[in-house]
């Protein structure tokens, strides 16, 4: 009887603490967003690096919606589209990224030291992303084949396409911060678009339904404002050190460049059909950077 009565208090005694939690953390996300709106409105730029990852990111989403209606894109369209994703994200990181960090280098008063220290955050920002690399668990989508093999796990596909769509967001992010955009933006939006149809079809090859398979590629896509949060902020708070955060952000493209989508691309039989595809995307960005 004892025991009775101590768990019939125990409970609204729980319930309680459970209500007093929630209430805290309500006041804390509301104090979180209100400090939040207060350091946006202090750096407008970095307000302006948060829309444009956020932009980028929706055009994953945007390129999905071709599954609701459309088969997987075939098997001789997935090197060229990785190779347009592979040679837009190398010129992004050369023209918006590593030609402002060097002229800001150039034109310090100490470019020696700061060009070592730039070199070495190149290198810290290729590391990072292999250190990410080794410590996620996941699949490459462009190993997903249909046809009687062994599929991988879902969750773990959507782990890789997630670790791929950081240092875009980090780039963008960073890039239009600093204002040295450079058509970044625009370039890493239209080269997520073929990007979101190949996550979804990679979803629909793994069992999920075309509805699911959409919803999947915009979430994997949301997570570029993730980096663009983080860019913004290194770049707010860089300020002569904003070259490194620049170099940073080209050495995270550059490995996810050269470790995922060069050899997706460059599968055998598809080298050229990936050279194919770099080139324009190369050129594409090239046009942008010019143009904008």
């Amino acid at each position: 009887m004892t025991q009775i009565v101590a768990r019939h208090y125990a409970r609204p005694a729980a319930r309680k603490h459970l209500w007093t939690g929630i209430a805290m953390a309500v006041v804390a996300l509301v104090f979180g967003i209100e400090q939040a709106m207060h350091w946006f409105a202090a750096h407008p730029m970095a307000l302006t690096g948060l829309q444009a990852s956020l932009l980028a990111g929706l055009a994953t989403g945007l390129g999905a919606i071709p599954v609701l209606f459309l088969r997987r894109p075939q098997e001789r369209l997935m090197a060229p589209m990785l190779g347009l994703a592979g040679g837009m994200m190398l010129a992004a990181s050369l023209f918006s990224l590593l030609v402002p960090a060097v002229q800001t280098v150039a034109a310090s008063g100490a470019p020696l030291g700061l060009g070592v220290a730039t070199a070495l955050a190149l290198l810290a920002g290729a590391a990072m992303m292999h250190w990410m690399d080794r410590r996620t668990a996941h699949h490459h989508v462009e190993t997903i084949e249909a046809g009687g093999q062994t599929l991988p796990q879902l969750g773990l596909v959507v782990a890789a396409i997630a670790l791929h769509n950081v240092p875009e967001g980090l780039a963008v992010g960073v890039s239009a911060a600093a204002g040295v955009d450079h058509g970044m933006t625009v370039g890493i939006a239209i080269q997520n678009i073929p990007e979101g149809w190949i996550v979804a079809s990679a979803m629909l090859a793994l069992g999920a339904g075309p509805l699911r398979a959409a919803v999947m590629a915009l979430a994997t896509g949301l997570v570029e404002p993730v980096g663009g949060l983080f860019g913004v902020i290194a770049s707010s708070v860089a300020g002569a050190a904003l070259p490194l955060a620049l170099a940073a952000a080209a050495g995270a493209m550059l490995w996810v460049v050269s470790h995922e989508l060069i050899p997706a691309s460059h599968r055998p039989g598809r080298e050229a059909a990936g050279t194919a595809g770099l080139l324009a995307g190369f050129a594409v960005m090239t046009t942008l950077a010019v143009g904008l």
